[in-house]
């Protein structure tokens, strides 16, 4: 994908768009100028969200092999991918199911897998093209009450940097971004660390549609944030531990307000 790239020119295809970061993204992209296609498995909340925006909306299981091929075929050649969607039930992990993990790792992680071997084809033989994986800040730096959450936003991070070397010799650039907590549903009852600005899903959107423009590797969202975190994970463990602590990192999840997240938990929980 070029520097500064024209929104107007590119089709768009954002999975998880009809609610949060992906809705956010949607309506800013479309509102740009782009082409945008949204893929969510609850249809009629995505396609009511779509209407809105006079964008197109697709039944899309990103969990599902056979979901991104029809949604492929439907979309049509796409320049952007946005690996968005995701799931994040919270508790420890001897005390999660089994079906609980595998949806987690099936959404988060294998989701981004499936979608970038569905679409990263087309855009070998285009020559162009721009994968952009929404992570999380949890893919750098774990925290407790989140365990299989941390795996899949670490796996997808580890992705996200083998796939861009293998994929710029045919001109496709990848990209990751990593925001915070962001006020969603997703963080419903999570508090903020210490210190750090609240985000939105807009400020997350906004932070899509730079990198889209002009593609750099990995982008944090607020941006400060990368460079004290790549300061910290320089200094001793037991350092490392006290600066969580003070910053209240390490009880985000694990002091979440399960009544405020209880709607969010039935419906994303298997």
């Amino acid at each position: 994908m070029s520097k500064g790239a024209d929104l107007s020119a590119l089709r768009i295809a954002i999975t998880g768009g009809a609610r949060g970061i992906g809705l956010a993204t949607a309506t800013r992209l479309s509102r740009a100028g782009a082409e945008v296609v949204i893929g969510d498995r609850d249809l009629d909340v995505a396609k009511e969200a779509a209407a809105g925006l006079g964008i197109e909306a697709l039944p899309l299981n990103v969990a599902t092999p056979g979901s991104w091929r029809s949604f492929a075929a439907a979309a049509g050649p796409l320049d952007v991918l946005v690996n968005n969607a995701g799931i994040m039930p919270v508790g420890e992990v001897v005390k999660e199911s089994d079906e609980v993990t595998r949806a987690i790792l099936s959404v988060n992680l294998l989701g981004v897998i499936t979608g970038t071997k569905t679409i990263a084809p087309g855009m070998i033989e285009r020559g162009r093209g721009h994968i952009v994986n929404v992570a999380s800040g949890v893919g750098r730096v774990a925290v407790p009450g989140g365990a299989t959450y941390a795996a899949s936003k670490f796996g997808v991070v580890g992705f996200t940097e083998a796939t861009r070397a293998e994929l710029a010799p045919h001109g496709v650039d990848v990209s990751m971004v990593l925001p915070t907590v962001v006020q969603t549903e997703l963080a419903a009852g999570v508090s903020q660390a210490r210190f750090v600005k609240p985000v939105t899903a807009e400020d997350v959107a906004a932070a899509i549609e730079a990198v889209i423009r002009n593609p750099r590797p990995e982008t944090w969202v607020p941006r400060w944030t990368q460079g004290m975190v790549r300061g910290t994970q320089l200094l001793p463990r037991r350092v490392q531990e006290a600066i969580s602590r003070a910053f209240h990192a390490d009880a985000i999840l694990t002091s979440a307000d399960i009544a405020a997240r209880a709607d969010y938990e039935r419906r994303v929980r298997p």
